[in-house]
């Protein structure tokens, strides 16, 4: 599966963005999805994940309760609604793919496909 990530830009602290990412191949719907992050000088992070079918989601503490993770298997996106942002959310977004048998993990070797990355920039 090939990944596109999107959607990321320059926001006042407060604010809102939705991170969207395209997923190609026609097995889409059978890989857990997640989203990861890498602010400058950090290593990248675990944001969010979401499974096959969209039921079960789980978060990181830094985003729970803000962020919101979703996908739509017909359209082949994952898509990740970001509201009340702050500065330290500021990094690069990056969605990744898991493929079966699925680990449902939060590390980045958990993860078999990974998008461009989309940049977000929280202005305070």
């Amino acid at each position: 599966v090939q990944l596109q990530a999107s959607g990321g830009g320059l926001v006042q602290a407060g604010g809102s963005l939705r991170l969207s990412c395209a997923a190609s191949g026609r097995t889409f719907s059978y890989f857990a999805m997640g989203w990861f992050r890498q602010a400058p000088g950090k290593e990248r992070e675990f944001v969010a994940r979401i499974s096959t079918s969209g039921a079960y989601t789980y978060y990181a503490d830094s985003v729970k309760g803000r962020f919101t993770i979703s996908r739509d298997n017909a359209s082949k996106m994952v898509y990740l609604q970001m509201n009340s942002l702050k500065p330290e959310d500021t990094a690069v977004y990056y969605c990744a793919a898991d493929q079966p048998p699925i680990i449902w993990g939060t590390k980045e070797d958990e993860y078999d496909y990974w998008g461009q990355g989309t940049l977000v920039t929280v202005s305070s």
